[in-house]
């Protein structure tokens, strides 16, 4: 094993390597089915820097995403910038870590792309030591093992502000395998990770298509123009206030943080008080469309989903939401689906938001769009071959979130050795 002296970037911008009597092998933590447990401050050492800023000088920052997925650009600030008066400057292949620990995984390998980008203090560095290779703990920092070993080192009482400091990410113990085994399961994964990554390049290039078949079918068919509000039933939802807050009738609702681009995300629903008329009139149906109303993102208004009855009802929804329904006899719910998307697609839905910082598109707004409206039987036409390319998409995509699944079990297993390296080569 080897131990190292850490010096300043700004004084020699590398670590100093000097050689360490081996520790006794009863000094070793315990077992994980085959590989020993080890400490991450036995295979890895923090950076201690903190580089001045220089005047007139400008460099390229960057930040860390979560889940591993890597480090990303945040655009360029001066060296006089008060704010940022010393950073980190990253090296190809070293570790960093985000502090602030709100979402999972906040770390992961700097690629050769960011060597020489800074970081605020905010992300720490560490440097591999010679039991460890960088492609290999690129993978290990996509282990959601390693990111709950993060999340139970965590301080604070705030939850979105607790932070993990950079002793105790080094404090984290986990299966360590020899280097050549290393390379061996990283040569699995890659061949693992080449396979969603061809699944999201294809469901991506179907998502494509569909956008434009969506938009020709829904703006060159020989069709009737009406205001939005004579093709559809549209609403805003209610208010929230404190009043509501607790009642006789709680009832789940959708806000606008449930809402994405065609996705609903049901892992945080919230509840307040509907009366039974207001069930009524606010509640959820089958096939309505959430238009998300307004967004500080411009990127994020006007986005749209179909509700499926994923929660027993009654479901109401926020007035952070249109609410768009079909008229029986004028129009069919996959029809307001598929334009709800084109308008949102097509940037109409933001073209009418009004707002400056938050941009909101009103309900008054709404109903003034313009809508191309065949009769049902022609929408029928529509739906089918545009409902048909969804669910190609939707099915690959299903795939690519299956694989992605199979990939961690997989790492998990060839972690603990429950699974054997020679058995996965043999298939993958």
């Amino acid at each position: 094993m080897s131990d190292w002296q850490q010096v300043s970037i700004g004084d020699l911008e590398a670590p100093v390597h000097r050689q360490a009597a081996v520790p006794p092998q009863g000094s070793r933590t315990s077992m994980s089915d085959g590989y020993p447990l080890r400490s991450l401050g036995e295979v890895m050492r923090i950076d201690i820097q903190r580089t001045p800023m220089k005047p007139a000088t400008t460099y390229r920052l960057a930040g860390v995403l979560n889940a591993g997925k890597g480090v990303v650009a945040k655009g360029e600030i001066d060296g006089e910038d008060t704010e940022y008066a010393a950073m980190n400057v990253l090296r190809a292949d070293q570790v960093v870590m985000r502090k602030l620990t709100a979402w999972e995984g906040p770390i992961t390998v700097v690629p050769a792309e960011f060597d020489g980008f800074v970081v605020s203090n905010e992300f720490p560095t560490f440097t591999l030591g010679p039991d460890l290779t960088p492609d290999w703990m690129r993978h290990l920092c996509r282990s959601p093992r390693l990111w709950a070993e993060m999340k139970s080192r965590v301080s604070g009482t705030v939850q979105r502000r607790k932070r993990l400091n950079p002793e105790q990410l080094l404090q984290i113990q986990l299966p360590i395998p020899p280097r050549e085994v290393q390379a061996r399961i990283v040569e699995v994964l890659d061949a693992v990770d080449d396979q969603v990554a061809a699944l999201d390049t294809e469901a991506d290039a179907l998502q494509n298509v569909l956008r434009r078949r969506r938009a020709d079918s829904l703006t060159e068919i020989p069709a009737v123009e009406v205001r939005a509000d004579e093709a559809f039933s549209i609403m805003m939802g209610r208010q929230r206030s404190p009043q509501r807050a607790t009642g006789p009738h709680m009832t789940p609702y959708l806000r606008s943080a449930n809402v994405g681009y065609g996705t609903l995300d049901l892992s945080d629903v919230l509840e307040m008080d509907f009366n039974p008329g207001e069930r009524e009139t606010f509640g959820l149906r089958y096939g309505d469309v959430l238009v998300s109303e307004g967004s500080a993102s411009e990127t994020a208004v006007g986005m749209p989903a179909m509700w499926r009855d994923e929660i027993p009802a009654p479901v109401c929804f926020q007035n952070t939401l249109l609410r768009y329904r079909a008229i029986q006899g004028v129009s069919i719910s996959a029809f307001v689906n598929h334009w709800c998307l084109w308008a949102y697609e097509s940037g109409k839905f933001r073209d009418v938001a009004g707002g400056t910082n938050i941009k909101h598109i009103g309900s008054r707004r709404a109903v003034q769009m313009r809508v191309r409206l065949p009769n049902v039987t022609d929408q029928a036409r529509i739906v089918t071959e545009l409902d048909s390319m969804s669910e190609v998409i939707a099915t690959t995509r299903a795939e690519a979130a299956c694989l992605r699944e199979v990939r961690a079990a997989l790492l998990a297993g060839l972690l603990d050795r429950t699974i054997d390296i020679g058995s996965v080569e043999s298939e993958v």
